[in-house]
């Protein structure tokens, strides 16, 4: 009886693991995509989510370049973000003064990595 109860259980929970939708293991973060993540966590965590696409007082970026548009209906590309990036959207601010290109570059190879 015992083991019939084992096996079960054990059954059970493989079925459990196998059924649960796993998420990504993501690869560590490259010096770029650190120096971005630091940007980010300064400028835009207040208004923006990483870990969903559900928004705050902006979008959430998880997964932004998987998809064919970004929420604004404009193509999810480099450019675009860049664009929006630099002058901003509607009551998003724009980053052109306060961060270099380099600063932008890394900042977008962060948003990459979601």
């Amino acid at each position: 009886m015992r083991t019939r109860l084992q096996v079960a259980l054990f059954t059970s929970l493989l079925l459990l693991g196998g059924c649960a939708e796993k998420e990504k293991e993501r690869p560590p973060l490259t010096p770029s995509q650190l120096r971005g993540q630091k940007l980010y966590n300064a400028s835009c965590l207040v208004c923006h989510r990483t870990d969903s696409v559900e928004g705050k007082n902006g979008p959430g970026l998880k997964g932004m370049y998987e998809r064919k548009f970004l929420t604004s209906g404009l193509p999810a590309n480099d450019e675009r973000v860049e664009e929006i990036i630099r002058r901003g959207r509607r009551s998003m601010p724009g980053y052109d003064k306060m961060y270099s290109d380099e600063q932008i570059k890394d900042l977008i190879a962060y948003l990459r990595s979601l």
